[in-house]
């Protein structure tokens, strides 16, 4: 497993661009670890739901924001969606093949921030 920095940048594929302003990286990860593109494909991470599923598992979501963020998250090849041509429309959402691997690495750590969060953040008044 990858531990430093180092190690990432010695990997095939990797070079001294991986921090730069310039680096494509920067504009996946605001995709992937927004507060709403986190919560969406751990939504999906279930499997494939409809437009009013993912509303309700993904509690707090506005319509405008799951629409851009679902968006977003196809744009980038993690989430599909798949429309079929019936009325009133019923359209489906799921985890790309490269969704499935984001999340599958992902979930590791939504696991450590569930079971840390209380400790971390201050008590309630």
């Amino acid at each position: 497993m990858t531990v430093s920095l180092r190690e990432l940048r010695a990997l095939p594929g990797f070079d001294d661009t991986l921090l730069t302003e310039g680096c494509p990286t920067r504009v996946v990860l605001d995709h992937v670890t927004s507060k709403w593109g986190v919560l969406v494909l751990l939504a999906l991470s279930d499997g494939t739901h409809r437009w009013g599923e993912l509303r309700r598992a993904v509690d707090g979501i506005s319509e405008k924001m799951l629409a851009q963020t679902l968006r977003t998250l196809e744009g980038d090849s993690l989430v599909l969606r798949d429309a079929h041509p019936t009325i009133p429309p019923h359209v489906e959402y799921s985890l790309t093949a490269s969704g499935r691997e984001l999340v599958d690495r992902m979930l590791p750590l939504v696991e450590w921030i569930a079971r840390n969060a209380d400790r971390m953040l201050p008590a309630a008044p």
